[in-house]
């Protein structure tokens, strides 16, 4: 029969890691520990690791909910054949980390505990994603440091954060990234994380069109349909959506948003979402509409970064670039077999593994 328990670690960020929603000095990730009896030594991992500020699990009693989540999976007694829709049966889709968790734990077991949830090329070692550079906030002389280490590591797509900074300041950056590489070299995306007020919006966007930007991720705070459909209708520069998808689980309400709002991208974070099976959900509801969508990790550890990145090397277009650049941003990250070289994150199937150990308390 399968078992189920957790550990935790507390993540600690290399520098401050500055959001619209403040800056980060550490996270916490949960780890589900997934074995069966009748095949010792087999381990199936998955990371709960719920955003402070942004998922809707960032909550007080999440250990008691993960604790009551170990126990009644560990009284349900599943066969080692169960699949992930019958044990997320068990959490609630409020708890989005901790399904995302759940399920890539299975999926690892049932492929046979190597962190290999996908048999594709880049599971396999034989080809890269391609990743967007991500440039934090931070003051500008931060922000010139980071573009110039991006640019000297071979990245031909950057995405900045902005919204911290006053415009000028940024329009200045964005200025002095054009001059070095153009539109057809260097891919520039950019994201507000809902800093634009509706009444002003436009006229920044305007502003920022001259860069020929890739996209901008969601320009006005979510929740704000009729302003943001306004917004993606008369847009110069792509619009994404990111934080507007996270706590919508109901399909029809996913239709509504999407026929509603009518953006170019949507951008999927499982962790954020709901898991794989979710963020699948979602694409296919938006490319049914013409929409395109790229994976994010959400700050996840180097489990559940690997989790989302192979279900990129699963799903995403070739040459399209992702999300997966935040293994880095750790001192104490897990060590793991995924590294970065030319802005593409590849992943070796021979490499190693530090894995926690499995603990039935907490354990740091």
């Amino acid at each position: 029969m399968l078992q189920l328990h957790y550990s935790r670690r507390v993540l600690r960020f290399n520098f401050p890691a500055r959001t619209s929603r403040g800056a980060l000095t550490e996270h916490t990730a949960w780890y589900l520990h997934l074995t069966d009896t009748q095949r010792p030594g087999l381990l199936g991992l998955g990371e709960a690791a719920p955003l402070a500020g942004l998922s809707p699990d960032y909550r007080p009693d999440f250990e008691a909910r993960l604790a009551k989540l170990c126990a009644d999976f560990n009284r349900a007694d599943f066969a080692p054949d169960a699949g992930p829709e019958e044990a997320l049966m068990l959490v609630e889709p409020t708890w989005p980390a901790l399904r995302f968790g759940l399920e890539t734990a299975l999926l690892d077991l049932h492929h046979g505990g190597q962190r290999q949830l996908f048999d594709n090329a880049f599971s396999r070692g034989e080809a890269g994603i391609p990743i967007n550079g991500l440039v934090w906030m931070g003051d500008a002389a931060f922000m010139r440091e980071q573009i110039r280490k991006k640019l000297t590591e071979g990245y031909s797509c950057l995405k900045l954060k902005i919204g911290s900074l006053d415009f000028a300041t940024e329009l200045q950056l964005l200025s002095e990234i054009r001059a070095e590489a153009g539109p057809a070299e260097l891919t520039l995306r950019v994201d507000a994380n809902g800093a634009f007020a509706p009444s002003e919006a436009l006229a920044k966007l305007e502003q920022l069109a001259r860069f020929q930007l890739h996209s901008i991720e969601q320009p006005l705070a979510a929740g704000q349909w009729a302003a943001m459909a306004e917004v993606c209708l008369h847009s110069p520069v792509p619009v994404a959506l990111d934080e507007e998808l996270i706590g919508v689980v109901e399909p029809a309400l996913q239709v509504a948003l999407l026929e509603e709002i009518q953006p170019a991208y949507i951008i999927l974070k499982p962790t954020l979402v709901g898991g794989l099976a979710a963020a699948a959900g979602w694409w296919q509801q938006a490319e049914d509409r013409g929409i395109s969508w790229w994976l994010t990790s959400a700050l996840e550890s180097n489990i559940g970064l690997n989790a989302v990145s192979q279900l990129a090397g699963e799903y995403a277009l070739p040459n399209f670039p992702q999300g997966l650049g935040t293994g880095q941003l750790y001192h104490n990250n897990l060590q793991a077999p995924l590294h970065i070289q030319a802005g593409q994150l590849h992943y070796n199937p021979r490499g190693p593994w530090e894995l926690p150990a499995i603990t039935k308390e907490p354990t740091q």
